[in-house]
């Protein structure tokens, strides 16, 4: 095991360009100039019990774990505990490169496509532009049209240790990709800091799905960027159902006129899992959309966290943007903490947002028993029927049926222990 000292990212930097061997020291710098979060604002609601800098890092990767449910049967390329460790055959016009190689073979591309979108500004992200030493370049060609989904596992598999893994995507002008994203862990105590970097060129289409199911002793501190070009569509769908804390940091750039995304997302926390949600949607171009529908439940003593912010630059005419999030708190200990913000800098636009918090509905419930169901199966189906608005949103369409599932499966558990 490697501390997260100074010598640690000495390691190897003689063998890589220059402009690499500066990003990791900068991101050494700020590391050790950062403390562990401690109520500051971005942090609200969340409490560490550990110190990062006491987390060692593993050599090399582990045991692969089996296959997931959530790839659909499809071959996966794999980052085991931050380590590039099989590269799956990826569809014409596609490539998937470790950084390493990418950095030799297409150091332009490399460069402009990796480390642009996560400022070291707090521990966890300066950590991993210091450590972070591995990770896969996706790239599609100009004009490329993939219907095949690109599968990638990120998997952490060595108790008490942390890692970095990246992924960074870079789609030519035109260019269409479906990305399906898969995280997973070991039982233990386990950090995984992923970074998720997409640049959308101009008129590029993007399908993304991220399936976080870390282990239950897993702290998950992943960041998602997505920059957009003029035209650019991007659609991604966000699951979350592992973890101790499952914490998402997402950003999303619509510089290009015309720009679009939508975001829809699905989390259910149980026990006393944290599902955690950090979201900035920048309006830059002018005609530009958004869209963000997330819903979430807890139970037990689980808390969910949503802070959103839809920023709207001071000459992004004619902007749409929405954000929504839902709320179910099935148990009297469970929290949900939903704070959904505009900032307006442009008077011609349409925005909205909201959020509820709140139980399942006792007129629907009654309506349900009233029609002969019992209180159990009525509270199963008012539940099913809560996310299935969303499960059937998801961009890949095979990972539906697993995540229902597993969704499901928490609550019948439940039930039939009696904590809901």
């Amino acid at each position: 095991m490697l501390s997260l000292e100074r010598e640690t990212v000495e390691l190897g930097l003689e063998q890589v360009p220059g402009w690499v061997a500066e990003h990791r020291r900068a991101g050494f710098e700020a590391f050790s100039g950062l403390s562990m979060p401690a109520g500051e604002e971005v942090w609200k609601y969340i409490d560490l019990d550990f110190d990062v800098r006491a987390v060692a890092l593993a050599r090399g990767p582990g045991d692969p774990m089996a296959g997931s449910p959530y790839a659909g049967g499809l071959a996966a390329s794999l980052i085991v505990d931050g380590a590039v460790v099989s590269v799956a055959d990826s569809p014409e016009g596609v490539s998937v490169t470790p950084f390493r190689q990418a950095i030799a073979d297409s150091p332009d591309l490399a460069r402009r496509a990796t480390g642009w979108g996560v400022p070291p500004d707090d521990i966890f992200a300066a950590a991993h532009q210091a450590f972070g030493s591995d990770g896969l370049l996706i790239h599609a060609g100009r004009g490329v049209a993939s219907a095949q989904p690109v599968v990638i596992e990120i998997q952490s598999t060595i108790p008490d240790s942390i890692s970095f893994p990246h992924v960074g995507v870079w789609l030519e002008d035109n260019a269409e990709l479906h990305l399906i994203v898969v995280q997973r862990s070991v039982e233990g105590f386990v950090v995984v800091v992923p970074v998720v970097e997409v640049v959308a060129g101009d008129g590029a289409r993007l399908r993304m799905t991220t399936v976080q199911n870390w282990g239950r002793g897993t702290t998950g501190v992943a960041y998602q960027r997505v920059r957009m070009g003029r035209d650019a569509d991007v659609k991604t769908g966000e699951v979350g159902l592992g973890g101790a804390l499952g914490r998402l940091d997402i950003g999303f750039d619509l510089d290009g006129n015309g720009s679009n995304c939508e975001i829809f997302g699905v989390s259910f926390g149980d026990q006393t899992q944290v599902m955690d949600y950090r979201m900035v949607i920048n309006h830059r171009g002018k005609n530009t959309s958004s869209n963000v529908f997330l819903k979430g439940a807890v139970e037990d003593q689980a808390e969910s966290v949503f802070t959103g912010l839809l920023r709207i630059a001071e000459n992004a005419t004619n902007t749409s943007a929405f954000e929504k999030n839902r709320n179910l708190v099935l148990s009297e200990g469970a929290k949900a903490h939903s704070v959904p913000n505009l900032e307006i800098l442009c008077d011609d636009v349409v925005c909205g947002h909201g959020s509820t918090v709140g139980p399942l509905e006792e007129e629907h419930l009654y309506y349900l028993r009233s029609r002969g169901l019992s209180q159990e199966r009525a509270e199963r189906l008012l539940v099913r029927g809560f996310f299935e608005e969303i499960i059937a949103r998801l961009p890949a369409s095979v990972v539906a049926e697993p995540v229902r599932q597993a969704v499901y499966a928490k609550f019948i558990e439940a039930q039939a222990e009696g904590r809901v």
